[in-house]
């Protein structure tokens, strides 16, 4: 008798404690939602952030604010999440940057990407693209390598700050072209554009819809991509890899929240942004920000990506170190 009334007192427990789990995800969110961006406004993270936080408001009804918080290649921002409250109020933007490169260069971070975040969802990958300013006297990357070879620290590169995935493109390149440039870095990419534009600096890495612009008003001379393949969104301009075999720069950007942020509300927000990014004017509006949805395990798989981070900074290896973000 004893047996069956401890099940029984079970049963309803667990019964009790299910309806109050759907009850709370039901619920939520009672209040407006934060979602931090990692670099400044303008840049390609921040575009695709802001075409998601849009349609996230309208299915929660909420206002989502888009936070941004430059600095320290995203560390600022990362850090910030990874001590916020466990609710789901609170979500971070993360980056190859910031969860797989940084992690492997700084090991003394004040957050660890693993431990302190829970994954929601992947985003999208996108490449970059290789620019210059147009009264640099190249155009194209053999030009390019020639210019800098005979005039070695002579130009500088901008980039969105140490560590970030547009350093370690640019590193990249140097090391595999045998290269020097100056290395300026910048509190997100946004500043480093204008600066790229302006002449301050004259080559600079970013994500294609966010110099794609820049690109179509012949402010900004593109050069190479990044990837394997051409991009869509610049089918006229080729990979580097044509000029310097092996080369591969892509990143991934994704939903993270604080560790500890209950079960539900992370299915809750990764659903319903997987709702918003499968919406057939939403994937048209991503597909012309540069941003590839395939599924992979970047974003799962944060402990590999810190060990390939690695890589750059160990030298030889360096060629191999940014596939597969």
């Amino acid at each position: 008798m004893r047996v069956r009334r401890a099940i029984a007192h079970f049963g309803i427990a667990s019964l009790l404690c299910a309806q109050a789990t759907i009850a709370r995800a039901a619920g939520w969110p009672e209040r407006p939602v934060r979602i931090v961006v990692p670099f400044a406004a303008g840049g390609g993270t921040d575009i695709v952030t802001r075409v998601l936080s849009e349609r996230l408001g309208q299915i929660w009804q909420q206002s989502v604010v888009v936070d941004n918080r430059p600095g320290a290649t995203g560390v600022i921002a990362a850090q910030a999440v990874a001590h916020a409250a466990a609710d789901g109020y609170t979500i971070l933007v993360g980056t190859a940057s910031t969860h797989a490169v940084l992690p492997a260069l700084k090991p003394n971070l004040p957050y660890d990407n693993v431990k302190d975040f829970t994954p929601i969802t992947l985003l999208g990958t996108t490449p970059y693209v290789l620019v210059v300013n147009p009264k640099l006297p190249a155009t194209s990357i053999p030009e390019l390598i020639a210019l800098l070879k005979a005039n070695p620290d002579k130009y500088s590169y901008a980039s969105a700050g140490v560590g970030s995935l547009p350093h370690l493109a640019a590193e990249l390149f140097k090391a595999m072209s045998g290269t020097s440039m100056v290395h300026v870095p910048y509190k997100g990419s946004g500043p480093g554009t204008t600066d790229t534009i302006a002449g301050q600096v004259q080559v600079t890495f970013d994500t294609i819809p966010s110099l794609k612009p820049y690109i179509d008003d012949k402010l900004l001379r593109p050069l190479g991509v990044t990837s394997k393949e051409r991009a869509n969104l610049l089918p006229a301009v080729p990979p580097i890899s044509e000029h310097l075999a092996g080369y591969q720069a892509t990143s991934w950007i994704g939903l993270l929240a604080p560790a500890g942020t209950p079960n539900d509300i992370v299915s809750k927000i990764a659903q319903d942004a997987q709702r918003v990014l499968e919406a057939e004017d939403i994937v048209k509006r991503m597909t012309e920000l540069g941003s590839d949805r395939r599924r992979h395990a970047a974003l799962a798989d944060r402990r590999e990506n810190r060990e390939r981070g690695a890589g750059l900074a160990c030298g030889g290896r360096g060629q191999h170190v940014l596939a597969g973000f």
